[in-house]
């Protein structure tokens, strides 16, 4: 916004200029909430199995001896719970919601927890979506977390620029797929993030390819991958390769997502740990 017209009220402006600091706009949590590290899963797109990456990542971190969580701010398209096999409502108690809690100790927080009828469409406009997302964060008893990801919607919606600029983000995992498209979508999520001074820890590429179950041959089933260009392109980090591993959807749909184990997460994870240090 031109200094012209500006009216000096950030907390109702889309616009981003040099002198705006967002950081005012920060919600503060729950007073019993001790979140050490929040990061974001983003995609262009959907359908790149960013909830598969999100409950990886948590689950992979778990198993690292970390207290971790996952704020499901994906609210018209919620699968997490699922994946994880919760299909009970969340309590509440005075101090606050209280997020379900996995079979491994993974603390989860989704729409579909506090609806009556968890397939009920959420047909809600920008603001409520966006408003439910800033309760996820300020009136749940989180208690200590180490990382808490945040499964975001796909694309850059109005639940995006509300996470970006409410909660305390300390970086960005862009999940992508191997197809020609990727490099204009990725650029979107890149700019977003610049736009909100928030660093981008890297690219996870799903399906990547599959194995031949009977000979073991690496097939690309999307063609040549450019995902490793395009992480370079714009300075990050190529994190990982996921292959398309019909064991892996067959134990996400079975909520049962916790007793997988996946090889080709080891930089996500090293880069994770190292942000506590």
């Amino acid at each position: 916004m031109s200094e012209q017209n500006c009216d000096h009220n950030c907390a109702n402006c889309g616009s981003y200029c040099g002198e705006r600091d967002t950081a005012f706009l920060k919600e503060t949590g729950n007073k019993l909430s001790h979140v050490k590290k929040v990061i974001g899963v983003v995609s262009g797109k959907g359908g790149v199995g960013k909830s598969m990456v999100t409950s990886l990542c948590a689950v992979n971190t778990m198993r690292m001896g970390y207290d971790t969580a996952i704020l499901d701010a994906d609210i018209t398209g919620p699968s997490i719970p699922k994946m994880f096999g919760i299909n009970t409502k969340a309590d509440a108690t005075e101090d606050g919601l209280l997020p379900s809690v996995s079979e491994s100790g993974v603390k989860l927080m989704s729409v579909n927890l506090i609806l009556d009828n968890e397939n009920d469409p959420v047909a809600w406009r920008g603001p409520i979506l966006s408003g439910v997302v800033k309760q996820f964060w300020t009136d749940v008893v989180w208690g200590d977390v180490d990382f808490m990801f945040v499964d975001m919607p796909p694309g850059t919606s109005d639940v995006y620029l509300t996470v970006g600029q409410s909660l305390p983000i300390d970086g960005l995992i862009i999940v992508t797929s191997p197809q020609e498209l990727v490099s204009m979508i990725v650029e979107k999520s890149v700019v977003m993030a610049e736009k909100m001074d928030i660093p981008v820890l890297g690219l996870v590429e799903n399906f990547s390819f599959m194995k031949c179950p009977h000979c073991g041959e690496r097939i690309n089933l999307f063609g040549e991958s450019h995902a490793k260009e395009v992480a370079e392109k714009y300075g990050m980090e190529y994190l990982a390769g996921l292959p398309v591993d019909p064991a892996l959807a067959a134990a996400a749909d079975s909520g049962e997502i916790e007793s997988v184990n996946i090889d080709g997460l080891d930089k996500v994870l090293t880069t994770l740990r190292e942000l506590l240090q």
